[in-house]
């Protein structure tokens, strides 16, 4: 099992299930509620970037033919979020995270590293931290040296800089606070509103995710070739637009293979 990480360059949405009267949601886990980019959206767009016939066919599958559906070397699982941005008046930007998306990280790629207690952050705790909707009073606050740690290590992961631990509970309501927003009306020929207006949601811009991805049993003896066949793929292919509205300039990600 080996992982592509996805930083976000502009805000990601991916269609939901469900639309609760005016709100156009994202897609979420059942079990936790937080936002999650299904595997079927990454794998589809990596697919198309396939112009070789045999390749493509090789790395995810037939097509639907004949009858027959065949499935291709390269499994890719669902991303998760490891640290959201969240906006503070009193630090500019701190990203946040829980201790059950790190140890959802950990578990997955086998580390030891001993998870970070709540509050827990790693920038300077004498004074209170003010984020949106959330007051952390100062001596609420724990000194966390090895943050750093749960931060891959790369050029886009540069600005991560300042992280706090929350628990679980108030990392997802601030997760939901914190996500983007827009709301759109439709105007009719002479600039005049037609109808209602709704609100688009998307996972906002420098949120880092992850997601892992692996050899499946068709691949039969030719393992090492479509691996590295599809490390290729991605790397020449650093940036790439996932997700719904790509006319917006929505789902741009920068990715890269651990």
């Amino acid at each position: 099992m080996e992982y592509i990480y996805l930083y976000l360059l502009s805000p990601l949405h991916t269609g939901g299930i469900t639309q609760e009267g005016n709100l156009l949601g994202i897609a979420r886990e059942s079990h936790t509620n937080l936002p999650y980019i299904p595997s079927s959206t990454v794998r589809g767009k990596v697919r198309s970037l396939a112009t070789d016939k045999d390749l493509k066919y090789q790395l995810f599958g037939t097509d639907l033919q004949d009858g027959q559906l065949e499935q291709g070397d390269i499994w890719i699982g669902d991303a998760s979020i490891l640290w959201l941005p969240v906006p503070s008046l009193s630090h500019s930007v701190v990203w946040i995270s829980c201790p059950l998306l790190l140890q959802r990280w950990q578990r997955l790629q086998g580390g030891k590293l001993p998870i970070p207690v709540e509050y827990s952050c790693n920038f300077n705790n004498n004074s209170p931290v003010y984020l949106k909707d959330a007051i952390i009073p100062k001596n609420q606050l724990q000194p966390g040296q090895n943050l750093q740690q749960f931060v891959p290590k790369a050029d886009a992961t540069v600005s991560i800089n300042r992280l706090l631990v929350l628990p679980d509970k108030h990392c997802a309501t601030l997760i939901q606070m914190s996500l983007w927003r827009q709301v759109k009306i439709k105007l009719d020929e002479h600039k005049s509103v037609n109808g209602g207006f709704r609100y688009e949601e998307a996972i906002p811009p420098d949120t880092l995710m992850y997601l892992p991805w692996g050899i499946t049993s068709q691949a039969n003896g030719k393992s090492k070739k479509s691996a590295q066949d599809f490390k290729t793929l991605l790397a020449d292919n650093e940036i790439l637009q996932i997700g719904g509205q790509e006319s917006l300039g929505r789902g741009f990600v920068q990715q890269w293979i651990k």
